[in-house]
């Protein structure tokens, strides 16, 4: 439940589920999660007032995800707990730290709502600016419901942020996957998306760098922020500019559960913070501020990384990182 008087900056929509992590010996444990749901926790713990409008069911892992949201500040839109049962995924991570998911997410809480309801929590929400979803709510089934919002929003006037995290292990049909995310993207002014969801939407390009740029002209985004793992990130603007930035050193990497939602949660605070016109983008930038994005995303993905499973920075601790002069960062593609 938003407090009274208090703004918010940013709402969330998408998935909040239980992650069943396989450990060396077999076992799983389960642990809270989703891709939406650890984006709404990151930003929440920077500093940013977060609205989460997906519901939550009342079983005891609902119960879980509700008090996590709400020990790192989320407001609920849905403060009364559901019928319908906790999306839970199974996560093993191989040798390199790098979690493979399989879902279960038939009849459950977190989809368990509509276009309507998600608009009128955010025209109910004052104050808001910028608005968030990706990875599991781009499938095709949810089409109907989040397809209406994202137009919504855009003709508020809210800023729509979009992470391309594919799934394509789970989406029967492969084709018909790709061309839904291709054409929801179609409502962000910013995306973000890794190296290997540009695979997986299977674009051309020889590079990266040449995928992410044939993606970002073929949609009505100003914005387009490339993850590159232990390469670090890349920022491409509608301009054609692009900036980079990447650690110095190797980090001591634990997992990467939850790396992209972190990095993802230091863009958005970096970008409030920085008072973006809605169009920032679309002509030359400053590259001061554009490096200045991207290492607080990096930062905040970086910390993420050397701990284990989802456990988002402070914003001292992303500023401390920053500061600490272990990101390095330039104008142009990375040398």
């Amino acid at each position: 439940m938003v407090q009274k008087n208090i703004e918010i900056q940013v709402a969330t929509a998408g998935e909040a589920l239980i992650d069943l992590i396989r450990g060396a010996d077999g076992r799983f444990e389960p642990c809270i999660g989703g891709a939406v749901y650890n984006l709404s926790r990151a930003l929440a713990r920077q500093g940013i007032e977060t609205l989460y409008l997906n519901p939550l069911s009342r079983d005891r892992f609902g119960r879980q995800l509700a008090a996590g949201m709400l020990a790192d500040g989320v407001h609920l839109a849905v403060p009364e707990p559901v019928v319908e049962v906790t999306s839970l995924a199974v996560v093993s991570v191989n040798e390199a730290g790098h979690p493979d998911y399989a879902f279960y997410r038939e009849g459950v809480a977190d989809r368990a709502t509509d276009a309507a309801r998600l608009t009128q929590a955010c025209q109910s929400a004052r104050g808001l600016k910028i608005v968030c979803t990706g990875a599991l709510a781009l499938s095709p089934d949810d089409a109907s419901t989040y397809l209406p919002w994202l137009a919504a929003q855009r003709d508020g006037g809210r800023k729509v942020v979009i992470d391309a995290n594919l799934r394509p292990s789970v989406m029967p049909d492969l084709k018909r996957y790709r061309a839904h995310v291709l054409a929801t993207l179609q409502y962000a002014d910013v995306i973000k998306v890794s190296d290997e969801d540009l695979d997986n939407l299977d674009l051309p390009g020889a590079t990266a760098l040449d995928k992410a740029r044939h993606l970002l002209g073929r949609c009505s985004a100003q914005v387009l922020a490339l993850t590159l793992g232990g390469a670090g990130a890349k920022l491409l603007t509608r301009h054609g500019e692009v900036f980079y930035a990447l650690e110095t050193a190797p980090l001591v990497v634990l997992d990467t559960v939850g790396a992209g939602d972190c990095f993802l949660a230091g863009l958005v605070t970096a970008m409030l913070e920085a008072g973006l016109d809605s169009d920032w983008g679309s002509s030359s930038v400053n590259s001061t501020l554009a490096q200045g994005l991207l290492q607080n995303a990096i930062a905040s993905a970086s910390i993420c990384v050397q701990r284990r499973g989802c456990a988002p920075p402070s914003r001292d601790a992303v500023h401390a990182h920053v500061g600490s002069g272990r990101i390095a960062s330039g104008m142009g593609e990375q040398p």
